[in-house]
Order: C-alpha cells, then structure tokens, then sequence
C-alpha cells in the first residue's frame, strides 16, 4: 500500500473540496493514483446523492445569462438558503447556465450530459452536493434565442431568488432590463391580452357576471359592468396593459414602444415555486439528535 502524504491529502482536498478524512480514504482505496482519488470520490458522491433523492430542495437560485444571440434562464435548487449563499453553490448555477446559454440542450437529461471541464454538469452537481451534504436540482431552464434586431433583457432580484428573461422586438438593452425589473415586480402572466386564452376568459366573464347580480345591480348594465371588470383584469395580467413600474402614467406597451419597439416574449422564474416545502420543528429535531 503507498505511502500518503499530507501534502497529497491537501493537494485532493483543493481540488475537489471534500474533508480530510474523505481525501484520504479515497488516496488509500487508489494507492495514492490522484485521478483515482478523484474518481473514487465522485462514486461516492453518487452514493450520497441518492441517499439524499428523497429529500426536498426548494431553496436555491435562479440565474440567466447570455451567449451571442442565445440566452438561458435556470433554477438549481438546494435544500436550505444557506448553501444557496456559498460561493460554490453560487459558481455551480452560473456554470450551468452559461452551459445551457451555449449548448441549448433539449431536456435536464440532455443538460445534465453536458460535458464540463471536471466531467459533466451531473458530475459537477454530484460533487457539490458532496462538499455541501445537501441534494441539489437542475430543476428547469429556458433557451431562448432572438434574431438580429430584437434585445435581451436579464434582471436577478435578491441575487437571483427571482430571475427574468426579456426579448424585445426593436428598442435597445436598455429598455429590455427595465422590462426585465418590471417583470419581476409585478408578475404578469402574458404578453399582451391576445395571448390569454379563451378559457381564461369565460372563468373570469362567468365569475364578475354572478358578483355584479349578486350585488343587485339592473340586467340592463351588469353587461356594460362586466366588461369594464374584464378589461381592468386584463390589465393586470397582461404585461402590456400594466402600468409600467418606473413610469405609471404609461403603459410597458406605451413605455416600449417610446424606445422604438414592442414586447416579443418574457420568462420569469421565482425559486421554489410550485414545490411543496417540507415544514419542520426545529426544537424536534435538535432532541432527536441529542437522542432524547
């Protein structure tokens, strides 16, 4: 069996960033063969990221960035904030995404093959989710691509809790961020009113119709009534038609269309959304670890 040094040891544990114990074990089980070494921890990380598959992450980041004409917007989750705050977390999500701005994978499958420079974006997830102790998520992303004309806008909220992604159609850069702000503040959920489907407005037609009677109000205006409440909930789910954040006396459309331009699409991602938190009692779970 080689002889490890200590000097070994911490030469493993720069690299990869795992504990002394673990750097040494892996140069033992590999005779002191550093790319065995390296190899050996990844298949272990392997291990610890499936004992750790039925875990919840619902913290994490969103981030999007830009390559050329292609852009990307993603959500890798963590299970707690706190390592959704270190700098190694924080790389990961960048890597991947630019990864993603680059190759514009079909599927997280596809994007998870992705080669990178320690192997590939699993293995990079895998040995993250090794130095942290925590599951972590590609969970989605978005690749986007804009023609000649058209502009990016990208905005991160809170260092990336909430990312936007804006294309317009004309204007400048400039603009497309103000839209991305405006995005992420407010939280429209279509371009423009053309966009909402018909369904959605039946519902919301059905619904204001049976307020307005229910409020008593004559049948010969409860027609005239309902529009005037459909136009006004138009208005506030359609980007468009809202009232833009850094000018409400104007429209985004109105805003947009100042700079010589038009809204083509948007992507929003607010970390978290959707998943199903796992609530926990903290006082609970510092007696079961102190076995009382």
């Amino acid at each position: 069996m080689a002889s490890i040094s200590a000097s070994q040891v911490k030469e493993l544990r720069d690299k990869i960033g795992v504990g002394m114990m673990d750097a040494k074990k892996a140069l033992v089980a590999s005779d002191g063969d550093m790319d065995k070494a390296i190899d050996f921890l990844r298949e272990k990380g392997i291990a610890k990221a499936e004992k750790k598959s039925g875990r919840v992450a619902a913290e994490g980041l969103a981030d999007v960035e830009i390559h050329n004409d292609q852009a990307a917007i993603a959500e890798i989750n963590s299970e707690t904030d706190f390592v959704a705050s270190n700098d190694q977390f924080i790389d990961l999500v960048k890597g991947i995404t630019s990864q993603l701005a680059l190759s514009a994978p079909a599927s997280v499958d596809d994007a998870l093959s992705l080669e990178t420079t320690k192997g590939t974006i699993k293995d990079d997830i895998i040995e993250t989710t090794q130095v942290t102790g925590e599951k972590i998520t590609l969970r989605r992303f978005d690749v986007v691509k804009k023609a000649a004309n058209e502009h990016f806008g990208a905005y991160l909220h809170m260092g990336g809790k909430i990312a936007t992604l804006v294309v317009l159609d004309g204007a400048d850069d400039a603009t497309a961020k103000d839209i991305a702000m405006h995005v992420a503040a407010i939280n429209p959920k279509y371009v423009n009113r053309e966009q909402v489907p018909s369904e959605v407005l039946d519902h919301e037609r059905e619904v204001l119709t049976k307020e307005a009677e229910e409020e008593g109000k004559p049948a010969k205006i409860i027609d005239k009534m309902v529009e005037g409440r459909l136009n006004k909930f138009l208005a506030e789910i359609s980007l468009d038609d809202q009232d833009f954040v850094k000018d409400p006396d104007q429209t985004v459309a109105k805003y947009v269309a100042s700079k010589g331009g038009k809204v083509k699409s948007f992507i929003r991602y607010e970390v978290g959304e959707g998943i199903e938190k796992k609530s926990n009692n903290f006082a609970e779970e510092v007696q079961k670890e102190m076995g009382k």
